[in-house]
C-alpha cells in the first residue's frame, strides 16, 4: 500500500509528489487496505475520482481557473474540508471526512498514514452509480414520482439557510453573467462568435430589465447559501430517495444566490435532456413548498427564470468548453456538442413566450388535476404552466399537509370563498410575471366561472375554460380509487355535487369519461386552436 516517490521536488508546498504520482498511487488497488478487486477512475476537469471498494476518494486538480483555484496544496485542503462541511447538509451518510495522502519517512505514499501530506482527498461512502440521476435519465428511467420528493428536498435546503438581505441582487447576477460570457467568447473555434454575441446582447437585456425585481427578492430574503450546482449528476437515489451532493464548495459566493437560480440549473438540465414533464412537475412541486410563507413573492419571482435559466444554460456552455482540455477524442466531441447545444438553449429561453390564463372545472372525479398536470408541459414559457389547485390551496390555509383530511368546517360557502380568492391572487400574480397559468378547481358556481373570466381580461391574455363531464358512476369510482391525494372527495360528496345549481355553462365542454391520453390531446388541440 506504497509507492516510491521517483520525481524532484514540484515546489515547497507539494514536497517531492507531482500530481501524475499521486494518482497513479490512487490508481492501484494495493495502495487501500482492504485492498479492492479493482480501482475505477473518473475524471473531471477539476478534479480526479477513484472508486475503491465501498469508498470513493476525491482529489482535488492543481488547477486554477476563471472560476476557482486549486493551485497550492493549502488551498486544496482547505477546499476539501469545506466540501465536506458543505454537503454534510444534505448527504451526511456520503461525506466520511478528509484525509492525507502522505509520503512516509521511507519515501513511500499512504493514505491517512502517517507522514508529510502530500496530497489531500475527500472520502465518501460509495454509492451505486447507475442510480444517479443523470444515468436514469440516460436511460429512460427517471420516474417522475421522484420528482415530488425531490423539491422536498431542494426546498428543506433553501429553508434551512439564513437569508442574505445585504446583498445587491442585480449585481450579483451581473458578476456571474460578464465572466461566463469572457469564457464563452475565448474560443471561436467551438463557438460561433456572431452566436456568443447574440446571447451577450440578450442576457444583459434582459439583466438591466430585471435588476429591480433582483434586488426586491434579494431584500426579502431569498438570496441564501444554496447548492450552486443543482444538476441531475449531483442527485443520486439511496433507499429509494433523492440525496443531493457535490454543492459548489469552492467559492461560497457562487453558492450565494437566489434560491429561484439554484432551481434554475435543474429545471434547465430536466428540459435539455427532453424531460419537459419532469421539469414542469418539479417547479409546481417546489413552489406549493415555497409559497407557504410568502406565496405572492415566490409567483412574482417568476418572472426571473428566462434569465436565470439562460445563465445556467451559459453556464453549461462554458463547462463544456473547459472539459476540452482534458477530454479524449470521444469527449471532446461531446464536449463541443454540449457547449453549442447548451448555447442555444440559452438563446431560446429569453425568446417573449405570451401567458396565457386555463380553467379546468368539472365535479370531483372528472379528472381536472390529471388533465392540468399533463397539459402544463407544453403550455406557456419553459418550462411550462404553473398549475394552481384548489385542493392544494385549501389545505395551505388549514395549515395542514396535502394528505390530511379536513373537517366539514374547511368547506362551508365561507372557508371556500377563501380558498377561491386565495387561488384567483395566486394566478394573477404568475400572470403578471408572464407565466402560463391552469386553475383547476371545480368552479360549480357562476360568479366563480365569471371572476375568472375578468381575471384574464384585466391581465390582457387569452383565457380559455374547460368543463370537464363524466357520467355518475364514473366519477363515484374514480373518487373512491383515489389514494394519497390532496382531494378530500369521496362518493357521498360526489353525489352532493350532483345535486348543485350549476347555472349555465360557456366554456368548452369536454367528454372525460375516455382514456386520459385522449382527453388531453382534445383539450390540448382545442388550446392551440385558440392560441
Amino acid at each position: 500500500m506504497a509507492s516510491t516517490c521517483s520525481r524532484k521536488p514540484a515546489d515547497s508546498e507539494q514536497g517531492c509528489m507531482s500530481q501524475d504520482v499521486v494518482f497513479a498511487h490512487m490508481a492501484r488497488p494495493v495502495s487501500y487496505a482492504p485492498v479492492p478487486d479493482k480501482v475505477e477512475r473518473i475524471d473531471t476537469h477539476a478534479a480526479v475520482i477513484f472508486l475503491a471498494g465501498n469508498f470513493a476518494y476525491k482529489l482535488k486538480r492543481a488547477v486554477k481557473l476563471p472560476y476557482l483555484d486549486f493551485s497550492t496544496l493549502k488551498q486544496r485542503r482547505a477546499i476539501c474540508t469545506r466540501e465536506v462541511e458543505i454537503n454534510r447538509r444534505t448527504a451526511p451518510d456520503v461525506y466520511l471526512g478528509v484525509v492525507p495522502i502522505v509520503r512516509a519517512a521511507e519515501g513511500t505514499l499512504e493514505i491517512d498514514g502517517l507522514g508529510e501530506p502530500v496530497e489531500w482527498a475527500i472520502r465518501m461512502r460509495r454509492f451505486d452509480e447507475a442510480e444517479l440521476f443523470d444515468r436514469l435519465a440516460s436511460a429512460g428511467n427517471l420516474p417522475l414520482g421522484l420528482m415530488a420528493p425531490l423539491a422536498d428536498e431542494i426546498a428543506a435546503l433553501h429553508g434551512g439557510e439564513r437569508s442574505r438581505r445585504n446583498i445587491d441582487g442585480a449585481a450579483m447576477m451581473k458578476g456571474v453573467v460578464e465572466p461566463v460570457l469572457k469564457s464563452l467568447g475565448r474560443d471561436v473555434s467551438v463557438l460561433k462568435s456572431q452566436d456568443v454575441a447574440d446571447l451577450a446582447r440578450a442576457l444583459r437585456r434582459e439583466l438591466r430589465a430585471q435588476a429591480g425585481l433582483l434586488r426586491t427578492r434579494a431584500r426579502q430574503g431569498y438570496v441564501r447559501h444554496c447548492h450552486g450546482d443543482l444538476h441531475l449528476q449531483n442527485i443520486v437515489r439511496i433507499d429509494g430517495n433523492p440525496v443531493l451532493f457535490d454543492a459548489i464548495e469552492f467559492d461560497d459566493r457562487m453558492a450565494t444566490v437566489d434560491t429561484l437560480y439554484d432551481l434554475a440549473f435543474l429545471l434547465m438540465d430536466l428540459w435539455h435532456r427532453g424531460l419537459s414533464t419532469h421539469a414542469n412537475t418539479l417547479l409546481n412541486a417546489y413552489l406549493q413548498r415555497s409559497c407557504k410563507r410568502r406565496p405572492m413573492g415566490s409567483l412574482r419571482g417568476l418572472a426571473l427564470l428566462p434569465l436565470f435559466l439562460s445563465v445556467r444554460a451559459s453556464v453549461r456552455s462554458m463547462v463544456a468548453l473547459d472539459r476540452l482540455a482534458f477530454a479524449n477524442r470521444a469527449g471532446s466531441a461531446a464536449a463541443r456538442r454540449d457547449a453549442g447545444e447548451y448555447l442555444q438553449l440559452a438563446r431560446d429561453v429569453l425568446q417573449p413566450a405570451s401567458p396565457r390564463l386555463v380553467a379546468i372545472g368539472g365535479l370531483s372525479g372528472t379528472g381536472k388535476s390529471t388533465l392540468a398536470a399533463a397539459l402544463a408541459p407544453d403550455v406557456g414559457a419553459v418550462p411550462g404552466a404553473i398549475v394552481l389547485r384548489s385542493d392544494i390551496e385549501r389545505k395551505r390555509l388549514a395549515g395542514v399537509n396535502k394528505t390530511t383530511r379536513l373537517k366539514s368546517e374547511h368547506y362551508t360557502p365561507a372557508a371556500t370563498g377563501r380558498v377561491y380568492r386565495a387561488l384567483f391572487a395566486k394566478a394573477e400574480s404568475a400572470l403578471d410575471a408572464g407565466r402560463t397559468v391552469i386553475l383547476d378547481a371545480v368552479f360549480a358556481r357562476p360568479h366563480q366561472r365569471r371572476r375568472v373570466a375578468e381575471i384574464a381580461r384585466e391581465a390582457n391574455v387569452p383565457f380559455t375554460g374547460i368543463w370537464l363531464e363524466a357520467s355518475d358512476q364514473a366519477l363515484i369510482e374514480r373518487v373512491e380509487a383515489r389514494r394519497g391525494d390532496a382531494s378530500d372527495a369521496n362518493a357521498r360528496v360526489v353525489r352532493n355535487q350532483l345535486g348543485y345549481e350549476i347555472g349555465e355553462i360557456d366554456w368548452h365542454r369536454v367528454n372525460a369519461s375516455g382514456a386520459r391520453d385522449k382527453v388531453r390531446n382534445r383539450v390540448f388541440k382545442l388550446l392551440r386552436s385558440e392560441a
